[in-house]
C-alpha cells in the first residue's frame, strides 16, 4: 500500500485543499472507504444485507469468476476517484456478504488500488468481516499480509442449537479456533453476537455474555434479534413458528449488556457497539459522525462531498447486473442525489444520537445550516431523554431516549431555524 502524501499519478504530493468548498471536507471526520462483496456460503434466516448465494460449497469459488469481480472493484475505484478527487483515507473496510470468501490476492490488488488512487494514512483501520468457518479462517495470514489489520468475526452465538437456528453453518468449536487465530494473527480483532433470540433469558443471556468476555475481546459488536422485512424470520414470526422475547425482556437484556460490557472496561460508545478506550471502530465512526465514504460493490450505499455539494451514491444491488453495467460504464451507481442541507442534518442526527458521545451542534449547523430550537430540546432534556454535554456543545440521548432516536430526530428536526435568523441556542 502507498504510504501517506504519494499521489495517484505518479508520486507527487496531493493537496487536499486544491478547490473552492474543500474546506467542507478538511473539516469532516474522516474519509473511507467501504468494498461490499455480495457473496455467502449461506444465506441466514434473518439476514436483510445484499448477500446471495451462488455456489454448492463451502469454499467460495465455485460459482463466480473472480478475476471478473476483481476488475470491476478496480474500475469502479477509479470511477469513484475522478468524483471525489484527492482525499486522505483514514479507513478500509470488506463488508458483506462474507468478505472471508474472498482470495487474499484479491483483497491485497484492491487495496493497493486504492492506495494508489488515494493517500492513506500510515495508521489507517483496514477492517474485514469474517466467518469463523474453517475456510474461512485459513486465509487469516494472507489478509495480514494484504494489509488487513483489523478483522470482524461474525460469531453470533456461543450456543451450539443458537447457532443452527441462526442458519450459522459454523460451530461453537470453529468460532473458538477462529478467534484466536484471529488474535493471533490481526492487531485488532472484534466479534459480533446476537441477543433476544429465541428461547433466550436474561440469565442465559448474561451467562453467554460472560463467557464472550472471557476471551478478553477489545470491541464487541452487540446487536438484538430484529425481525427484518423481506427475511425467513419474519415469515416464521408471522406465522408463529418463531417467538422472540417481547420488547420488555429485550429491554432487560439491553440494559444488562450495558451493565456487563461496562464493568468489563467495554463500554457502549454507540447503541450496540462496545469497545476498550481506542479501540473503537474508526471507520463506523465516520458513518456515525456524519463523515465522508465511497461506497463500491453491488448494493453499496456512499456519501461523498464534490464542489457542487454533498452526494448520496447507491450501487446496483444484483452482482450481475453489477459487474456487467461496471463493465459498461465504468461504474455501477444507480442513484446519484444531491442531498439538501436540511436533509443532512437530519441523516447527522440520526446518526449521532446512536454515539455515546453525541452530536456536535456546532458541525451540525456548519453542515444543515441549521440550530435546534432551545425550546424543543430543552423538553426533552426535562424528559430525562436528551442530554446537553460539553457545556452545551453537544447532545446525546440517554435513558429510555436510546430506544427512541427516530423520534428525537423527528422533534428536534421540528424545532430546526435557520442559523442566521436565530438569537438563543444552546451551541
Amino acid at each position: 500500500m502507498a504510504v501517506v502524501g504519494e499521489s495517484a499519478a505518479g508520486g507527487q504530493p496531493d493537496r487536499l485543499a486544491m478547490a473552492e468548498g474543500d474546506q467542507l471536507r478538511a473539516d469532516q471526520p474522516g474519509f473511507g472507504v467501504y468494498v461490499h462483496w455480495p457473496f455467502c456460503a449461506q444465506k441466514c434466516p434473518y439476514c436483510d444485507f445484499n448477500s446471495h448465494v451462488r455456489f454448492g460449497g463451502r469454499d467460495g469459488r465455485s460459482g463466480w469468476n473472480e478475476a471478473r469481480f476483481l476488475s470491476a472493484y478496480l474500475r469502479e475505484l477509479q470511477h469513484f476517484r475522478a468524483l471525489t478527487g484527492p482525499r486522505r483515507a483514514s479507513s478500509v473496510f470488506f463488508g458483506g456478504g462474507t468478505p472471508s470468501l474472498m482470495q487474499g490476492a484479491t483483497v491485497a490488488a484492491i487495496l493497493d488500488e486504492i492506495a494508489r488512487l488515494w493517500d492513506i494514512d500510515a495508521d489507517a483501520e483496514i477492517t474485514l468481516e469474517a466467518n469463523p468457518g474453517s475456510v474461512e479462517a485459513g486465509r487469516f495470514r494472507d489478509y495480514r499480509a494484504a494489509g488487513v489489520n483489523r478483522v470482524s468475526v461474525g460469531v453470533q452465538s456461543l450456543v451450539a442449537a443458537d447457532l443452527k437456528a441462526l442458519g450459522r453453518i459454523h460451530t461453537v468449536e470453529e468460532a473458538k479456533a477462529a478467534l484466536k487465530i484471529a488474535t493471533g494473527t490481526f492487531e485488532r480483532t472484534s466479534f459480533d453476537l446476537i441477543y433476544a433470540r429465541s428461547g433466550q433469558d436474561l440469565a442465559a443471556w448474561r451467562s453467554e455474555l460472560a463467557e464472550a468476555l472471557a476471551f478478553g475481546p477489545s470491541h464487541l459488536s452487540l446487536y438484538q434479534l430484529t425481525i427484518e422485512p423481506g427475511t425467513m424470520f419474519e415469515k416464521l414470526y408471522a406465522s408463529g413458528q418463531l417467538v422472540v422475547p417481547d420488547e420488555d425482556s429485550a429491554a432487560d437484556m439491553f440494559e444488562a449488556t450495558q451493565e456487563i460490557t461496562e464493568a468489563a472496561g467495554l463500554p457502549a460508545y454507540e447503541v450496540s457497539n462496545h469497545a476498550c478506550p481506542g479501540e473503537e471502530s474508526r471507520h463506523n465512526l465516520i458513518y456515525w459522525r456524519y463523515g465522508e465514504y465511497v461506497g463500491l460493490g453491488p448494493g453499496a450505499h456512499g456519501r461523498i462531498v464534490t464542489d457542487g455539494g454533498r452526494l448520496a451514491t447507491v450501487i446496483e444491488r444484483h452482482p450481475e447486473t453489477w459487474v456487467t453495467q461496471v463493465e459498461a460504464s465504468g461504474h455501477g451507481i444507480t442513484e446519484l442525489e444531491p442531498i439538501s442541507r436540511a436533509a443532512a442534518a437530519d441523516e447527522m442526527l440520526l446518526m449521532g444520537l446512536r454515539l455515546r458521545e453525541g452530536v456536535d451542534l456546532h458541525r451540525l449547523t456548519e453542515v444543515g445550516g441549521l440550530r435546534a430550537g432551545s425550546d424543543a430540546v430543552g423538553r426533552l432534556v426535562e424528559e430525562g431523554v436528551l442530554e446537553s454535554v460539553g457545556e452545551g456543545r453537544r447532545l446525546r440521548a440517554v435513558g429510555r431516549g436510546r430506544f427512541l432516536v427516530n423520534e428525537l430526530v423527528r422533534q428536534i428536526s421540528a424545532s430546526f431555524v435557520t442559523a442566521g435568523n436565530v438569537a438563543e441556542s444552546l451551541t
